[in-house]
């Protein structure tokens, strides 16, 4: 009979969110090239990255509630094959439907990732749970830096062609597949202890939750909608895009890896208002920074949205357990189907600042510029609403102790 090994469920669910990851930096990276290739105005470029976080919300609105039903093994069936069926029909597509159905079956196979991990971590580490959902959610900006250094070499170094980098997928995408196929799985925390199904749901329409549900919306626009458009908002700061974005995604990755003293210094709530203070001042900066002054803002900008993602994860799973599953899913389904509306819009204000520098008498490569910085500029408000959000959050939870937040959800 298989024993359930912890540490390589841990391992072999970081090398599944390594290649989520890495889809979202081939993406930032191509998504240009299918512009050019296939004649595309950055708005339906940016309808079909945005496919990608409506397949993602998709499968963990679906996935979710099926969690404690059919288990975690078989949703990562659907991670699986989606990865690879997605990558082949992004490969041998040659026009804008073919890239969308390929987009989308690669976002719903990162949703069924999330899906089935983040409560798979939650599980086999119920003793600290934020510092190993951060530790698990590091390998997301790093495969961000995997992917994004494979991009620079392929397309940027050696100049061949988007189809071979998305082909690149398939071999880490194969190597989850078979790992996780020869592992067995635990029931999900909430399943093990004994709490009901009617209670989870109850839990998932709390006041704090839907609250947390709300910021979710905001935190995953500032850090994922700005991470797709980077190579178009940054293109003409006189350094190479792709690289901002792997040494944003290389400090968010170390931030994460060391998240336990940060936890143990700031309580989640602290970090989560010092994360908007930080992501507001470092858009700010992107937006008047040049050449390499721009890795100093990209700095700031990383430090504010490294601990969003897992630090809301971790606060969910700590203060609400009683959401079980289900509150882990549509908290990031949450996250991803704010990024899918934000990412046509960014698309749309970036198109709509470049007509106005050209009419106002820009040469092509100062309208880009100065469009990216409009854009950004506009994308700061996010974190600035965060920061009053959070405000409210630190004031009230700050002198309460863990097991009272759990017992008032």
């Amino acid at each position: 009979m298989k024993q359930i090994q912890p540490k390589k469920l841990f391992y072999t669910s970081c090398l599944s969110l390594i290649v989520t990851a890495m889809t979202f930096a081939i993406r930032a990276e191509i998504m240009p090239l299918w512009g050019k290739d296939f004649t595309l105005s950055n708005e339906q470029v940016g309808l079909i990255a945005g496919t990608a976080f409506w397949g993602f919300t998709l499968a963990q609105i679906i996935g979710g509630p099926l969690i404690d039903v059919i288990g975690m093994k078989k949703i990562l069936y659907v991670a699986f094959f989606g990865h690879i069926a997605g990558v082949l029909i992004t490969i041998t597509s040659v026009s804008f439907w073919p890239l969308f159905i390929g987009t989308l079956l690669i976002g719903i196979a990162n949703g069924s990732v999330e899906a089935a991990c983040n409560p798979l971590v939650a599980t086999i580490y119920s003793g600290e749970k934020t510092k190993m959902l951060n530790r698990f959610h590091m390998w997301f900006p790093g495969g961000i830096v995997i992917g994004g250094l494979i991009s620079f070499l392929v397309i940027e170094q050696l100049h061949m062609s988007w189809q071979w980098l998305m082909g690149i997928l398939l071999v880490p995408a194969l190597l989850y597949g078979i790992l996780f196929f020869s592992v067995k799985f635990p029931e999900t925390e909430r399943v093990s202890s004994g709490v009901s199904y009617k209670a989870m749901l109850k839990a998932c329409v709390g006041p704090l939750f839907l609250f947390m549900v709300l910021c979710m919306l905001l935190t995953a626009s500032t850090e994922l909608g700005t991470g797709q458009w980077i190579s178009t908002l940054l293109g003409q700061v006189g350094v190479p895009a792709i690289l901002l974005l792997v040494f944003i995604n290389g400090i968010m990755a170390i931030g994460r890896l060391f998240a336990g003293p940060v936890v143990h210094r700031l309580n989640p709530a602290g970090m989560l208002l010092c994360s908007a203070i930080f992501a507001t001042i470092g858009l700010y900066w992107l937006s008047i920074a040049t050449g390499y002054v721009t890795f100093a803002a990209a700095f700031v900008f990383a430090i504010g949205v490294c601990y969003f993602w897992p630090t809301m994860l971790g606060f969910v799973s700590e203060y609400i357990p009683k959401t079980g599953a289900i509150g882990l899913n549509i908290m990031g389904g949450a996250g991803m189907l704010s990024v899918s509306i934000i990412l046509p819009f960014m698309g749309s204000w970036y198109d709509s600042n470049k007509a106005k520098a050209l009419q106002a008498g820009a040469d092509a490569a100062a309208a880009e510029l100065q469009a990216g910085r409009d854009t950004l500029t506009t994308v700061a408000i996010m974190p600035i609403v965060l920061i009053v959000a959070f405000i409210f959050l630190f004031l009230k939870f700050r002198n309460k102790a863990k097991e009272e937040l759990v017992q008032a959800a």
